[in-house]
């Protein structure tokens, strides 16, 4: 995989070559992961401040595109942007952050339904930013049915709901982040699940498909202050898969998975390097982009799965059957983007020497063809990843 990429950038620098001047505009961009990459935790990575001068102009400006792709999910992006510009020393602004729910934002067709959601943080604000005008949390739908709560015996409720008469059917979930507590959330899930959103009765027959399941940030395990990875969003979401393969004998059927790896968030990412190459006086395309990540089986693997999409895009042979063209339909826009990169940094998850590799990969994505994990270059930190990035494309470190 890394010599055909490596080609294909040669080929694309020789096809360009005669645009540039002695201080040419770059016709690249940067997606940078945050946890492991940036900071672990709260702490700054000690190459970070230094690092990221060298994408600064002598305005004290990004003078290459660049934006930040987390799929943590427990916040707006505007503190996410105030966070960074903490952490590197420079301003960053909301536009240059892509959460994991971010591309939730193209999903109108949802915007209008009444969605239970879940998560940490200010998640009616972030429902509210992303569009959803219909939001009932865990809290609210526990108080229309108490008798559902039923894990904590000093909390039972005998009282069976909707306590509101008036309360209306959940015609979808909208998976945000992890939630403190899982028992309960996990529960009620399975229960709405079974019950196409009105959990006051047994159903006599379990509905299948259904009601839509969108999902965000995948990840089995982050890296924070503590010695060892720790669970993430996609591990609540294997209890939940389980549960209800468990409880129903189906399979739990996602409307939509978005975050890393997934291709609609490589995609959104790659409208909004467009958006801030613009801003910085970029007027033409951007031909490849660098993504930075610690791991393999997000960061890596969702760069190499958008790398390949837009292979067969470039060659009029993305399908309908799958990905961005089922998803997204006719709200599918030209990504322009010839080539996504994969870059392994190793201060967080992964590392090249350890022993310990958790291989996970969303049930999903499994089908695909192998190789997905595999990065085109491994660096030590995300120094040596902007110090690669600028050979690579003959930038000067000034």
């Amino acid at each position: 995989m890394a010599m055909k990429i490596l080609l294909r950038l040669e080929i694309r620098k020789l096809s360009g070559a005669q645009h540039f001047s002695t201080k040419p505009k770059p016709k690249f961009g940067l997606i940078f992961d945050i946890d492991g990459v940036i900071v672990r935790g709260k702490s700054v990575l000690p190459p970070v401040p230094e690092a990221f001068k060298r994408l600064k102009d002598s305005n004290g400006k990004f003078r290459i595109p660049t934006i930040f792709v987390t799929n943590s999910g427990n916040a707006l992006r505007s503190e996410k942007a105030a966070d960074l510009s903490k952490w590197i020393g420079y301003e960053i602004t909301e536009d240059q952050v892509v959460l994991a729910h971010s591309p939730l934002t193209l999903f109108k067709q949802f915007h209008d339904k009444r969605v239970l959601i879940s998560g940490q943080g200010p998640i009616k604000e972030i429902a509210k930013e992303l569009g959803f005008h219909k939001t009932v949390t865990i809290d609210e739908l526990v108080k229309n049915f108490p008798s559902l709560d039923y894990v904590n015996k000093d909390r039972r409720n005998p009282t069976c709901g909707p306590v509101d008469r008036n309360f209306k059917p959940i015609e979808g979930i909208v998976l945000l982040s992890e939630p403190t507590t899982w028992e309960t959330p996990l529960q009620l899930m399975v229960d709405l699940l079974m019950t196409q959103g009105m959990p006051s009765a047994l159903p006599s027959v379990v509905p299948h498909p259904h009601i839509p399941v969108l999902a965000c940030n995948m990840d089995l395990l982050w890296v924070s202050e503590a010695p060892i990875p720790r669970y993430g969003h996609g591990a609540f979401l294997v209890c939940l898969e389980s549960l209800y393969k468990k409880v129903t004998g189906n399979d739990l059927i996602y409307t939509a998975l978005i975050g890393k790896p997934s291709e609609v968030t490589y995609y959104h990412a790659n409208h909004m390097i467009m958006n801030h190459a613009k801003k910085i006086g970029i007027d033409h395309n951007i031909d490849t982009i660098y993504a930075v990540g610690d791991n393999i089986n997000t960061d890596v693997f969702g760069a190499n799965l958008y790398d390949k999409y837009l292979a067969r895009y470039s060659k009029g042979k993305a399908t309908k059957s799958r990905g961005l063209e089922s998803l997204l339909g006719t709200n599918l826009v030209s990504p322009n983007v010839k080539a996504c990169i994969s870059i392994l940094v190793e201060t967080g998850v992964h590392r090249r020497d350890s022993e310990f590799i958790a291989e996970h990969c969303p049930r999903d994505f499994l089908p695909l063809e192998s190789g997905l994990a595999r990065p085109a270059f491994v660096v030590k930190d995300v120094g040596e990843a902007i110090d690669l990035v600028l050979k690579e494309e003959k930038m000067d470190q000034d």
